[in-house]
């Protein structure tokens, strides 16, 4: 078992599609930690208008000029996903 680590952020959401508002997160927080992951989730229930690999896509375009940020799509549980990173914040917006 991975310890959490509290340089890494997970900024999960369905991104659908990704929004100056979200960008604007990103560009705030993204100082703050080594590594920001930005956590695309599937979210089939939610019926998202774009497919996972759109979203992904759109948003390694709007976020690309930062080096330590990572975009990556994921199905299951949020915990699952921010416990496979090692991640200890968990970022969330209004």
């Amino acid at each position: 078992m991975n310890a959490a680590n509290s340089r890494i952020a997970v900024y999960p959401g369905t991104f659908d599609p990704i929004t100056n508002g979200h960008v604007d997160l990103v560009d705030r927080a993204a100082p703050l930690f080594d590594r920001l992951v930005v956590g695309i989730a599937e979210s089939p229930g939610k019926r998202p208008a774009l497919a996972l690999d759109l979203r992904v896509e759109l948003a390694r375009g709007a976020l690309s000029r930062h080096r330590n940020v990572e975009v990556r799509g994921f199905n299951g549980l949020l915990a699952d996903f921010v416990r496979e990173l090692g991640a200890g914040v968990l970022l969330r917006g209004l």
